[in-house]
């Protein structure tokens, strides 16, 4: 028999409160997270999603770094390659946390191609924020800013189209 929200909720706060000794205020606030991260909020997907951006942010900087300073390669090539590579483990990344639920915690051709086609919105933000931005402040200035814009393009189009809850899922592969 299925819980209802309220039930599920009141479980969940009772049992936290049984296995700690933290004040009321602070417990609170733990009963809140709690649930929170079990029902899986919008909030706590967005602070998921930018702590495996942190480490694709660095990945994809060290890329971009790499071939536009030691290889010098052009902004543009330099920064579709980097995307590249950051997009594959991105996607691996958000598929068993973030979006675990959502996914089966399964990496699957189809929706790494949707990953990274959605993706390409991202890719071309950044993009364009950097080489707009080039022109006025510091490339390393304008990479930064550009991270930050694909950050919000690629966490909505992740949340709302990639991994949507409620999508029927296909086995394996296909």
């Amino acid at each position: 028999m299925a819980l209802s929200r309220l039930a599920y909720r009141d479980m969940i706060c009772r049992a936290n409160r049984e296995l700690t000794m933290i004040p009321a205020p602070l417990q609170n606030i733990l009963d809140r997270l709690t649930v929170a991260w079990h029902e899986r909020a919008i909030a706590l997907k967005a602070a998921s999603f930018a702590l495996v951006g942190v480490v694709n942010t660095a990945v994809d900087f060290c890329v971009f770094w790499t071939t536009a300073t030691y290889l010098h390669w052009p902004l543009v090539p330099a920064n579709v390659l980097a995307w590249i590579i950051a997009v594959t483990f991105s996607y691996a990344m958000n598929s068993f946390i973030t979006f675990g639920p959502e996914s089966g915690r399964i990496l699957r051709w189809r929706d790494y191609a949707s990953f990274a086609a959605s993706g390409i919105a991202g890719m071309i933000s950044s993009t364009a924020t950097l080489l707009a931005l080039s022109y006025f402040v510091p490339v390393l200035l304008a990479k930064l800013a550009s991270i930050l814009v694909s950050f919000a393009v690629n966490f909505s189009l992740s949340h709302f189209v990639v991994f949507r809850a409620g999508r029927p899922r296909g086995n394996g592969g296909a």
